[in-house]
């Protein structure tokens, strides 16, 4: 089953008579883009957050977050003001040095290692396994409602497959019928012009209009790649690279299509298979 890149978790754990909440978001990524934010006395186990995350996540942009709070205490946020200021300055002398450098907020300072303290030293060493195990909570969290969200994309790409597929059989059934009609069209052609034409010259060059008339390997290449589209969607693996490959294929056979068509009926689902192709790529995007 496919899962979606996006979404939302958090999961609090009680432990030391502190709570220890974890946030995590995620969004759509051509590549796993880790972004995790810890309290600097946690900083050692960044390693082994990464090393949980990426284990179970394979694509799309992830935040974590770790806030540790002491429950029924007035949170009291307090900052060590010389490292602040040296700071500051750093920053702006680094800008001199830049052109249109790119502006720095309060909270960018605040984030900085060092900045926000702490009244009481904080022992990671016996908070470490609920630190994890809350992690591990909420990546299970976070799966769950990327798969939920999954579902649904499967079900929606499923639909437009179903589409395509009666647009493939629907042109398909109609060659016999495109050539007859571009079969009298030539025929009314030469009659118009009063050309006297030898009948079997006639049918050389209406057997040559059939050749590039002709859209079977289209087809039978399209009903491949539904066919392919509808096995990958049923791995239990990450495949959103490969849909978007997929997605590729549909957009050139269906170009093709619409450039060799020569009546009005193929030519409209041509444009169909351009329409759901482009709504099956912005689904595929979002899948992980």
């Amino acid at each position: 089953m496919i899962a979606s890149m996006t979404g939302f978790a958090r999961h609090d754990t009680e432990a030391e008579g502190q709570s220890l909440v974890w946030e995590l978001r995620s969004v759509n990524h051509r590549y796993l883009d880790l972004r995790i934010q810890v309290p600097d006395p946690f900083r050692a186990l960044e390693a082994e957050v990464r090393t949980l995350l990426q284990r179970s996540l394979g694509r799309g942009k992830v935040d974590a977050a770790l806030r540790v709070e002491v429950p029924g205490e007035e949170e009291v946020i307090r900052f060590d003001p010389v490292r602040a200021k040296a700071l500051i300055k750093t920053i702006r002398e680094i800008d001199q040095m830049m052109v249109n450098g790119a502006r720095v907020s309060a909270l960018d300072i605040l984030t900085w290692p060092g900045i926000i303290q702490r009244d009481a030293p904080v022992e990671v060493e016996s908070l470490r396994a609920a630190v994890l195990q809350g992690l591990e909570a909420a990546i299970a969290d976070l799966r769950a409602m990327r798969e939920a969200e999954g579902d649904v994309l499967h079900r929606a790409l499923e639909t437009r497959l179903d589409a395509f597929k009666g647009l493939v059989d629907q042109l398909r059934g109609r060659r016999v019928a495109i050539l007859e009609e571009q079969r009298q069209r030539l025929r009314a052609r030469v009659a118009e012009l009063d050309l006297s034409l030898d009948p079997q010259r006639l049918e050389q060059e209406i057997a040559l209009l059939a050749q590039r008339l002709d859209v079977d390997e289209e087809l039978d290449r399209l009903d491949g790649h539904i066919a392919a589209t509808r096995e990958i969607l049923a791995r239990e693996e990450p495949v959103g690279r490969r849909l978007d490959f997929l997605m590729q294929e549909f957009n050139r056979e269906a170009n093709t299509l619409g450039s060799k068509s020569h009546d009005l009926e193929t030519t409209r689902v041509a444009m169909e298979m351009k329409v759901l192709t482009e709504q099956m790529r912005e689904q595929v995007q979002n899948v992980e």
